[in-house]
């Protein structure tokens, strides 16, 4: 038997060292928000009509290939390359991917947009599973349909950058769709850096309860479920004040596989997407990242807050807990394979801040939240630590969770009042107060069980259960 006073010793110390963990790591996210507030403050005064009039009229815009990867996408293909359609910019291509999916994807597409079979006519930039067939449309020349045998996501990807002719590609998940101008303003830091910008993303938005007509977003509304309602306020912490402000240090190193732009040439250059992870979006910035500093190159990542990708998020616990295992697997696998750039001063900033960063704040996190859940439980049914630490612990757990989320609620509509109504953002400082209480330990202990993961299973592409975000 364990000795009473010994157990409560190290449930002490453990209490202090995850309270220890959590006021830093609270810290340095009040850090980040008040570097990206900057950014962001500039944004609140700008003319977002006259910018975009700017952007249109500038002859030195680079073409563009749009690739949408597709796995079972047949709910919402229609709506995700229409949206493409509509796209305010000058020159671009859409080219779908259609990898080995096993609905009716591929004849959605080539039915609604009257295609024809052509020769299938490959650069051999990467080695992909096997394309089959190409197609065109007949009504609009500029979109494509590639079919595949099945290689998941980042060999789509390959494939897609195989068969594109411009010199940029804008990756975007099959389900989702984009404002008008999106593309034209995450392409900005590219045109008015000749170059010096290699990537850019935009922020991603959930669409779930929002009204859709002819693929647009007509009117932005919050949807029921509280475990959506909840992923908007994430998203909302993790773009607008997470990578916001590792962008403005050149840190940054997720940019959103539902959208981003990328330089081919130094993607080429560094072996395109990795097909044995599933964090394929996160690994090739990694490897770009270690490109551009091992060369010495002055090129940069950055996230562009403003161009908006509207995507379907889980409704359903089931489906919400595998993509968070999976993301939780991709990371853990990206990190494992770019463990010589951990604290290592030849990468500077990466490699000094920003890969410890997503090590310990991003991965590990979940052990330190769950030893705090512990000590939590223990100290209120046990009594192994005393009920000043219990406290202390329980309120440096909601000031983690909660207030965090409360404070990028707070940014949002500082910024953008994508929601109109008061009615809704009361409901989302409602359930952003709530977040520590269910959400947070639902998260940690399925990030928990993805790092377990990490270490035992193969990387698949994952599937969602779609139900469609288009009205019409």
């Amino acid at each position: 038997m364990i000795d009473k006073e010994w157990l409560s010793l190290l449930t002490l110390i453990l209490a202090v060292i995850a309270i220890i963990y959590m006021v830093t790591v609270g810290l340095i996210y009040l850090i980040l928000f008040l570097i990206a507030s900057s950014r962001i403050k500039k944004e609140r005064f700008l003319n977002q009509e006259e910018y975009v009039e700017e952007l249109a009229s500038n002859k030195d815009t680079f073409p563009v290939s749009v690739l949408i990867p597709a796995y079972n996408e047949e709910v919402g293909i229609y709506t995700t390359v229409r949206s493409m359609l509509g796209l305010n910019y000058p020159q671009y291509e859409i080219i779908v991917i259609d990898d080995g999916s096993k609905d009716n994807t591929s004849g959605k597409v080539i039915e609604e947009f009257k295609m024809t079979e052509i020769d299938v006519a490959l650069r051999k930039y990467f080695d992909t599973k096997d394309v089959t067939k190409a197609y065109q449309s007949t009504v609009h020349p500029n979109i494509f349909l590639l079919r595949k045998e099945n290689g998941g996501k980042a060999d789509a990807l390959n494939a897609g950058i195989n068969f594109s002719r411009y010199p940029y590609f804008a990756a975007v998940d099959g389900d989702c769709i984009l404002d008008h101008d999106a593309l034209l303003k995450v392409m900005k830091p590219i045109i008015d850096s000749n170059g010096l910008v290699t990537v850019t993303g935009g922020t991603v938005r959930i669409a779930n309860g929002s009204t859709i007509t002819r693929s647009q977003v007509e009117k932005i509304a919050l949807p029921k479920g509280p475990i959506v309602l909840m992923q908007i306020i994430e998203y909302f912490r993790a773009f607008l004040i997470g990578r916001l402000g590792l962008s403005r240090l050149n840190i940054l190193l997720i940019i959103s596989g539902a959208f981003g732009v990328f330089e081919k040439k130094r993607v080429v250059k560094v072996g395109g997407y990795n097909t044995k992870t599933v964090g394929e979006d996160m690994e090739l910035i990694v490897r770009m990242h270690r490109s551009i500093k091992e060369e010495k190159s002055n090129q940069r990542v950055e996230y562009i807050q403003d161009p908006v990708c509207w995507t379907e998020a889980p409704d359903s616990a089931a489906v919400l807990r595998s993509q968070r295992k999976r993301w939780q697997r991709g990371l853990a696998e990206t990190i494992w394979l770019h463990k010589k750039m951990l604290f290592n001063p030849k990468y500077k900033g990466i490699g000094l801040f920003s890969m410890p960063y997503y090590l310990i704040v991003e991965l590990l996190s979940v052990i330190f939240e769950l030893v705090g859940y512990v000590v939590i439980m223990s100290g209120l049914l046990f009594s192994f630590v005393s009920l000043d630490i219990v406290i202390v612990m329980f309120i440096v757990t909601v000031f983690y969770g909660s207030l965090l989320s409360s404070l990028a609620v707070l940014l949002e509509e500082w910024t953008y009042h994508k929601y109109p109504d008061t009615k809704s953002l009361i409901v989302l400082f409602f359930w952003a107060l709530t977040e520590s209480f269910w959400y947070r330990p639902l998260m940690v202990w399925w990030r928990f069980s993805g790092l377990i993961q990490s270490l035992t299973k193969k990387a698949d592409w994952g599937n969602m259960k779609r139900k469609g975000i288009s009205t019409d």
